[in-house]
């Protein structure tokens, strides 16, 4: 984790872009009982602390569960919801407590004008520091798409939209016990929707997504980042 935060910290500060770093310490929703879950809450937001401090970056993960809400907001900057929980009216609101911007993505089984009723639990907590990701839509079995119409809608809502460039590629549970997916069109997505004029991009990176513990098949390899990178600020300085 420390290695990959340095290595795509020293990419965004030679493009002049905010980075923020997320990583997972447990990911609760993986398709098979035998895939790898991650290091735990505890050893997690250890890591996360010591990148936040070595990088001077801020630093987001995902909570599952009411519990970890106030434990994960003493480290990070930003909680974020995952998509199956996006609706989970406790979870949302025991995160709002924290004062926390809440990061809320929105369900493949949800409508993007849904989404203003998942704003609606966060504000009664009196926080209104929220943002809303797009990561695609289930068409069909094993496969999603993105309506790009939806980022155009949850902008409508009034808080800033971030677009999920690699999990919008992924093919949930397409590989029987794994999730499969197409990262040849993570870049193409992410200018599609830096086209539409969003405030953030999300992506997957690794050194070697074939080796990754979690949706390797959708990530963006590393060594092309800079390069997609590169071309969004481009597009996203015409468009703005």
């Amino acid at each position: 984790a420390i290695e990959h935060a340095e290595q795509i910290y020293e990419i965004s500060k030679s493009l002049s872009i905010n980075f923020i770093f997320k990583s997972s310490f447990d990911k609760a929703n993986r398709t098979s009982i035998k895939s790898s879950r991650g290091v735990g809450l505890n050893q997690g937001i250890e890591i996360l602390q010591i990148i936040k401090n070595r990088f001077n970056i801020p630093v987001t993960t995902d909570v599952h569960e009411i519990e970890q809400c106030e434990t994960v907001s003493k480290v990070v900057d930003i909680i974020q919801i995952p998509a199956f929980l996006c609706r989970q009216t406790d979870l949302l609101i025991a995160a709002g407590k924290t004062n926390r911007i809440i990061n809320v993505k929105k369900g493949q089984f949800c409508a993007p004008w849904d989404m203003k009723n998942v704003v609606d639990k966060i504000k009664s907590t009196g926080n209104d520091k929220i943002l809303l990701t797009e990561r695609g839509t289930c068409f069909g079995y094993n496969n999603l798409v993105v309506d790009m119409r939806s980022i155009i809608e949850m902008k409508k809502i009034g808080y800033p939209v971030v677009f999920d460039a690699t999990h919008s590629v992924q093919k949930p549970g397409g590989l029987g016990n794994s999730s499969g997916g197409d990262r040849e069109y993570v870049p193409l997505l992410a200018n599609a929707a830096a086209v539409i004029g969003v405030s953030a991009i999300f992506m997957e990176v690794h050194q070697n997504p074939e080796k990754a513990p979690s949706d390797g098949p959708n990530m963006l390899k590393i060594d092309n980042l800079k390069n997609v990178l590169s071309k969004l600020i481009l597009i996203d300085k015409v468009i703005k």
